[in-house]
């Protein structure tokens, strides 16, 4: 009989506050029925396998983010809202590292699947700032992979400790969002591959 109060959610949402402490590569179900207070086969009843429950956690990764990124840039454009999602991501990631290293990590098995629904969900509000600076549609999904890839950098880097330097971290984080607004804007009307400047 499964625990009363115990349910697929409430087991992933343990799962990833546990992968937060402790790294999603050091979960396992036997810590997470620790958490919860249970036998692990107990779990069994609410999630099928470790391989589930990261699949689980993925998809909830995907839906915080989406809705974090999609809050910051409510009623901004531009390079207003570029920083401000940029700040969003990079503020979740230090806050949820366990939870996003799962996002990233577990690949979904289909267009149905919920990882790919919440994914979708989760690069919309990137996409729709990106769209603010009237990029030719053909570098859209360039300009995507670019912003997704500096800041998922930059965060992951930041929360494994990546930069040994003294130089301030918010510092070289404001540059890089900096860096990224002016390409952007240089990038306006031109082509896949084109020199904004003419040359």
């Amino acid at each position: 009989m499964p625990r009363a109060g115990l349910s697929p959610a409430a087991v992933t949402e343990a799962g990833a506050a546990l992968a937060d402490e402790i790294g999603f590569d050091g979960l396992t179900m036997g810590l997470v029925a620790e958490r919860l207070g249970v036998r692990t086969p107990s779990l069994y009843n609410h999630v099928a396998n470790l391989a589930d429950l990261g699949h689980r956690i993925a998809v909830l990764a995907a839906v915080e983010l989406g809705d974090a990124l999609r809050d910051a840039s409510q009623g901004r454009a531009g390079s207003d809202a570029l920083a401000a999602v940029a700040a969003a991501m990079r503020t979740y990631v230090k806050q949820h590292p366990g939870r996003y290293a799962a996002g990233n990590r577990v690949p979904p098995t289909g267009p149905d699947d919920a990882l790919t629904i919440a994914s979708g969900r989760m690069l919309a509000p990137l996409a729709a700032v990106l769209r603010g600076y009237g990029l030719d549609p053909e570098q859209d999904v360039h300009a995507l992979r670019m912003l997704r890839s500096a800041l998922h950098g930059f965060a992951t880097l930041e929360v494994e400790g990546g930069f040994r330097f003294d130089t301030d971290v918010d510092e070289s984080f404001a540059w890089t969002v900096g860096v990224l607004d002016r390409a952007l804007l240089a990038s306006r009307g031109a082509g896949v591959g084109a020199d904004p400047g003419g040359r």
